[in-house]
């Protein structure tokens, strides 16, 4: 029993240092949420209830003060719930909140040093670069690529309607669809490979795409450990247990790099601008020019892992968002047939407008369709959440308390998007709130890309995207909801906001 002494200490100090770590906020003088020891604000995401980010949500509506403590398992963590001061960490005190405070490291996991989780000089350095990258013009020479596979996506549908239907109305689970044609958009415009997941559900974007969002405990676990515990994410990295997606993605870049150097092959795509940013140090302005030329000093300037974390990070971000807001934008439209009528006659003149034809002109001539986009990114945050490090204290205004360097910060998007003080009626899909006539909604609330220097890069282009898919179906088909159509749920899996069982609509073609 010699042992049992020292179990008692063991236990004894646990217990001191659980109760130390889980009265942080107290001690500081903050509101705090209710304590749940050792799981915090995410013991209903440990018990399979709730996703990382309706776990934020749930506490979001369940508090009132402009800041609240909480505990991210055992990080002490701030949300913060006034759009106010939410709008001025992320823009005018943005110097006291650049970094994001999650798992990045540049020198041994380049991989990990995507635009979104890089910090510091690192970060402004590469997004100053990266910028010129989303031009008007670079979005215009992408579109012809984009409106292809939009055409593929139609044609697989009409054949679905051919073999299936009789006649009758067709139900197509709408966020598998749409997550066929992101892959299938990325793969192309990003990474300048022509699949077709349409034909071929088990090509490597699609393969890629299920590894990245398995929900199994494994990939759980290495999916929420980069945003919890950084330090913890790097150990991982370090002992070589890489994240199987991830590396099978770098493997790809690596022969597509490998092939268009030895084929003097270029294309107008992302990873053609990367190249050229690698061997010249910069991405043109001239939307003309996409060769990648090196530089006369044969210095590049970055490793083909650096470029495949971009690649990656842009695919990860960009397929899942993509397809969810195409999703719910139909599910909301067939929830609500008038709305839908505008948003079809909107397609319908617009296309009229330019003979006929859907051009990238076109598109942005839609401008109903353009306020449905951002009604359901109000609704429906494809990222639900903000995160960013306090990186030197800062004195909240008008109040005395003082958020402190290395201080996690967490914004609900869905929570002020919901919050009936920013947005009258805020469950009711309103796509007529944010035009001159009818605005009545908090500016400093809605912020679905982000805010400030580091909001979404390639919004821009994620928004075309979903543009194209919206305007191929509703200029083809006819679309009803299902009479029984449940409430959407979404998955308890992962932090991007997923519908839980899909989205089922049912199409018809336009005599």
């Amino acid at each position: 029993m010699a042992w049992f002494p020292l179990l008692i200490v063991a236990i004894g100090l646990v217990y001191v240092y659980l109760k130390w770590t889980f009265s942080f906020w107290e001690r500081k003088g903050f509101p705090y949420a209710a304590v749940n020891i050792p799981f915090g604000v995410l013991d209903s995401v440990r018990r399979g209830k709730r996703s990382f980010g309706m776990a934020i949500y749930d506490l979001y509506v369940a508090s009132k003060e402009p800041v609240v403590g909480m505990y991210l398992s055992l990080r002490p963590a701030l949300l913060v719930r006034d759009p106010q001061l939410v709008h001025d960490m992320l823009l005018k005190d943005f110097a006291s909140f650049h970094d994001r405070g999650i798992y990045v490291d540049e020198k041994n996991d380049p991989m990990s040093a995507g635009l979104f989780q890089m910090e510091g000089s690192s970060w402004k350095t590469m997004r100053t670069k990266l910028t010129p990258s989303f031009t008007s013009g670079k979005l215009k020479a992408m579109f012809g690529t984009a409106e292809a596979i939009g055409d593929k996506m139609i044609a697989h549908l009409n054949e679905r309607l051919a073999k299936e239907s009789g006649g009758a109305p067709l139900e197509i689970e709408m966020k598998s669809l749409m997550a066929t044609y992101a892959i299938d958009i990325i793969a192309s415009t990003i990474f300048g490979l022509d699949v077709d997941s349409f034909a071929d559900p088990k090509n490597e974007f699609a393969t890629i795409s299920k590894m990245v969002n398995r929900p199994i405990a494994k990939d759980i676990l290495r999916g929420t450990t980069g945003f919890l515990y950084p330090g913890l994410e790097k150990l991982f990295n370090r002992l070589g247990w890489k994240q199987e997606g991830q590396e099978r993605m770098r493997e790809l870049v690596h022969r597509t790099v490998d092939y268009r150097e030895k084929n003097n092959v270029v294309r107008r795509d992302f990873l053609q601008l990367l190249l050229q940013l690698r061997n010249t140090g910069k991405i043109s302005t001239d939307d003309g020019i996409w060769s990648a030329e090196t530089a006369a000093n044969n210095l590049k300037s970055m490793s083909t892992d650096l470029i495949a974390g971009q690649l990656f990070l842009f695919f990860v971000a960009g397929y899942e968002t993509s397809a969810s807001t195409a999703a719910f934008t139909l599910y909301e439209l067939t929830q609500n047939p008038a709305l839908l009528a505008k948003a079809q006659e909107d397609v319908r003149s617009a296309l009229e407008r330019h003979e006929g034809k859907l051009s990238y002109d076109a598109i942005q001539d839609m401008k109903y369709l353009e306020l449905c986009i951002m009604e359901t990114a109000r609704k429906y945050p494809a990222l639900p959440l903000l995160n960013r490090i306090c990186t030197q204290d800062y004195p909240i205004p008008n109040s005395k308390l003082v958020i402190e360097k290395g201080t996690p910060i967490v914004i609900s998007l869905i929570g002020m998007h919901r919050d009936e003080e920013n947005f009258p009626e805020p469950l009711t899909y309103q796509p007529e709130r944010y035009t001159e006539e009818h605005k009545n909604y908090n500016p400093n609330a809605y912020m679905p890309f982000g805010e400030g220097p580091r909001h979404c890069i390639a919004a821009r282009l994620g928004k075309l995207n979903v543009k194209i898919a919206l305007a191929k179906i509703l200029s083809t088909f006819n679309i009803e909801t299902r009479t029984e159509l449940r409430e959407i749920e979404f998955s308890v899996h992962g932090i991007p906001l997923m519908p839980e069982g899909g989205v089922p609509v049912r199409i018809l073609k336009k005599i």
